[in-house]
């Protein structure tokens, strides 16, 4: 799958409905109507750790210009409508002092969906809400680094699956995608209004991690390590168990199944 990467504020925009197009120069991903594109939110972007998927969009609308053709309508309520030499000093920054106002220049219009797919339809009724939770997590990285995928599985107390999901991350190592796994499971929790969650993986690392039996010694690890010691506090219980691989299928079926759509996709 294609994917995108924005800044961070563009992305929370993008969340909220208020950012539905991009514009883009030398246009190497050969984006196109009807194209699905994962957008990547680059929390902190000198730290790729902290990149996260935020959800994906279908192109409805291509429309290539010159650049000097730019109009208001090209530009979104969130931005200044730049023209003339304004224009051209700001696109030169991100693209070189080769560009000039007879650059061509795509404005792509897209429409947002969640920020994860659901891989399975083994969903089981919602109501009431679930207070008690089992959630299993899983990455995997094809290279370590390489291709990588995150995954999920949400069950409840009878072993019920209730969710389960897989994002696909791009180009990490195993370590972030696991963490990034167990990051997407317990904000998925605090959409369900869990209060107690069960927590297993087959990382021994990210257990013990969470447990403060090891030290955080990758400092690339350090931002999500801290992003998840945040959520905790909004659950009334959160346990970590280790697990072998084996009892950890269902979240990693859904790791390889994403990697695999984005490998042939």
């Amino acid at each position: 799958m294609k994917t995108l990467k924005l800044d961070h504020n563009l992305a929370i925009l993008v969340g909220k409905g208020e950012k539905t197009s991009t514009r883009r120069m030398y246009d190497d991903k050969n984006l196109s109507v009807n194209d699905d594109v994962q957008l990547i939110d680059k929390v902190d972007p000198n730290n790729p750790a902290t990149w996260r998927p935020i959800g994906i969009v279908r192109i409805n609308t291509v429309i290539q210009k010159r650049l000097g053709d730019l109009d208001a309508s090209d530009f979104e309520r969130h931005e200044p409508v730049l023209t003339g030499s304004r224009l051209l000093e700001y696109y030169q920054k991100i693209y070189g002092t080769q560009v000039t106002l007879d650059t061509p220049i795509k404005i792509v219009r897209f429409i947002f969906n969640n920020y994860s797919r659901t891989l399975s339809d083994s969903v089981v009724d919602m109501s009431p809400i679930l207070t008690d939770i089992k959630l299993y997590c899983d990455g995997g990285s094809r290279g370590n680094p390489g291709p990588s995928a995150s995954g999920f599985v949400i069950m409840n107390m009878h072993n019920d699956i209730v969710v389960k999901k897989a994002i696909y991350l791009g180009v990490t190592t195993n370590n972030q995608a696991e963490y990034q796994a167990l990051n997407l499971g317990l904000e998925e929790a605090i959409r369900m209004q869990a209060k107690e969650v069960q927590v297993y993986m087959d990382s021994l690392l990210v257990v013990n991690q969470m447990l403060g039996i090891f030290k955080v010694k990758n400092r690339d690890l350090w931002p999500i390590h801290d992003a998840i010691k945040g959520i905790l506090p909004k659950f009334e219980r959160v346990s970590f168990t280790h697990v072998p691989r084996e009892l950890n299928k269902i979240a990693d079926s859904a790791v390889n199944e994403a990697l695999d759509e984005a490998a042939h996709g």
